[in-house]
């Protein structure tokens, strides 16, 4: 497909390569390749939108925030960065509709706030996936001795890792292939566990002597523990959860039609957000006391202390708790999937933009970057880290470098469509230009950018005084580690370019046409004049 660089005087038609990488900075070179092949259809991004991410994060982690937070905190709080990945997800939307590049948010970060800043953002983007992989491999592995603690971690890690590498095979395709299925399987499992949750808490199921519960652990223990301490530490386990939600965009740039799937696909967030986190967090939060002490176990990749599978088990359902471990072990490989997609992509769209090693941007004829899936692949045995007696220490240290980091990459977005807009306007063009325009307008993403600064402040709060402990250096970097990272990437790219191009890419500067999609214009695709009036109406259609 090509694309058009418009200018006043003439159209000049520019190759894939030069559109997606062209103009993001006066300093990167672009070097021949293949491309990645647009094999994702409309189905597989809304799949990936609704469940692409959902994992131990939300099965396991949210354990932690009960514990620590209590129901009441963890509701608030993962409301909170709902709301602003709505907003994100919508600015993303836009921006990925008119420029569906490879690398997505990091190269609007080059374009449209500061190529420093866009480097710093894409190799911690990509350091995190990195990292996960071996975190949900090894979950995967402690899902299976819910049923077999006889056989060691490291045969089912060698087995999952095996399975990972051969989906990698069928390229971009067979990651669609797979979420697609596996997402189904997570959507009815939610589904089923939420209507299974208020049957339990109506004193439904024979089996439960506690009977009807309602809201009494809301009162007793409590809906709030350890004050405002407790609320913030909900945020980095949100962040963890949530994570993966901006995957959306990244997948624009090998969606065959990213004007007609990528706008479906980020409503689909409402959904997502609505149905399977807060929804499901808050029957969690009824059925479960957050004093349980099984709930002290839930760090890590320690199914058995998951509050979803404690709900069930308190209820006294036999053989429950196993199918909804299975479903846990489903969700880890999924969200695995999902950490070569994203590490691959990005690192892909580094090297091809000069930001890092030339090897990293070679694609094969099939699409697929290979060099980059191998040392994905290689990180992949970082999980036999947990035969050593110093593994679950490793593993916190590598983790803290993930959570916190998606405030940073989050608060870009909205940041890149912030100024995006502003270059917009200030250079001529009118938002009937654009092929899809986020149904918030920039004030979302001044409200998405704003939250996500208060949530990086709230977490720097926790990791200086954590509830339940005394402050510590070491517990302040198991948390805030992601910080200090990002600002070393920053400093790395600014002496290697000894600062040329000032602190900002000034607005007036933006190139808003390298890599600008030409769409023709189709009356029954435009989209109405917004008014008051029809807000309502303008509101629901976007969201559903």
């Amino acid at each position: 497909m090509a694309s058009y660089e418009k200018d006043p005087s003439s159209l000049e038609k520019v190759s894939d390569d030069e559109a997606q990488y062209g103009a993001a900075s006066p300093d990167i070179q672009v070097a021949p390749s293949e491309e990645l092949h647009r094999s994702l259809k409309g189905r597989h991004m809304q799949m990936i939108a609704i469940g692409g991410s959902i994992g131990a994060g939300l099965f396991v982690g949210t354990g932690t925030s009960f514990n620590q937070g209590g129901p009441g905190s963890v509701l608030i709080g993962f409301m909170i960065v709902g709301l602003m990945l709505l907003f994100t997800v919508q600015a993303l939307g836009e921006l990925a509709v008119l420029y569906p590049v490879n690398g997505a948010f990091y190269s609007y970060a080059v374009r449209f706030i500061d190529p420093s800043w866009g480097f710093a953002m894409g190799w911690d983007y990509a350091l995190g996936w990195l990292i996960v992989l071996p975190f949900e491999i090894t979950a995967a592995g402690i899902t299976i001795s819910y049923w077999r603690d006889d056989i060691n971690i490291g045969v089912w890690i060698a087995v999952f890792l095996t399975i990972l590498a051969a989906v990698q095979i069928f390229g971009v395709r067979g990651y669609g292939e797979v979420e697609f299925v596996l997402s189904i399987i997570k959507v009815i499992a939610i589904i089923g566990f939420i209507i299974f949750g208020i049957v339990v808490d109506c004193g439904g199921v024979s089996s439960d002597t506690r009977g009807y519960i309602g809201a009494h652990y809301w009162h007793d223990p409590g809906a709030f523990k350890d004050g405002f301490r407790g609320f913030c530490s909900v945020f980095v386990n949100a962040a963890f959860a949530f994570g993966g939600t901006e995957l959306v965009g990244l997948a624009a740039a090998e969606a065959a039609d990213p004007r007609k799937s990528l706008p479906k696909a980020t409503r689909q967030v409402f959904w997502r957000i609505t149905l399977f986190y807060v929804l499901s967090l808050f029957i969690v939060g009824l059925i479960v006391p957050s004093n349980s002490p099984d709930l002290l176990g839930s760090s890590g990749a320690n199914t058995k202390a998951s509050p979803f599978v404690l709900a069930i088990k308190y209820a006294g359902v036999k053989g429950l708790p196993s199918v909804f471990n299975a479903v846990i072990t489903i969700s880890v490989i999924s969200v695995a999937n999902s950490c070569t997609f994203g590490s691959t992509r990005t690192m892909q769209a580094l090297a091809k933009n000069g930001m890092g090693p030339k090897f990293l941007m070679y694609i094969d004829k099939h699409g697929r970057p290979l060099w980059c899936v191998l040392i994905q692949i290689c990180f992949g045995f970082l999980a036999f880290i947990n035969e050593a007696n110093v593994g679950s220490t490793v593993f916190t240290w590598l983790l803290s470098l993930s959570g916190l980091s998606y405030f940073f990459v989050w608060g870009s977005i909205c940041l890149s469509h912030i100024r995006f807009r502003h270059a917009w306007k200030l250079q001529g063009h009118a938002l009937e230009e654009l092929p899809y325009q986020a149904q918030f307008g920039i004030i979302g993403s001044y409200l998405g950018f704003s939250l996500n600064v208060i949530a990086l402040i709230a977490t720097f709060y926790t990791s200086l005084y954590p509830p339940g402990s005394s402050p510590s250096a070491q517990g302040f970097f198991e948390v805030y580690l992601a910080g200090p990272v990002v600002i070393f990437f920053y400093l790395i790219w600014k002496v290697y370019t000894r600062g040329r191009g000032g602190m900002y890419v000034k607005l007036r500067d933006m190139d808003l046409n390298t890599g600008r999609r030409e769409f023709e214009f189709d009356p029954l695709d435009g989209q109405e004049k917004e008014t008051w009036l029809n807000l309502p109406y303008r509101t629901m259609r976007n969201l559903f």
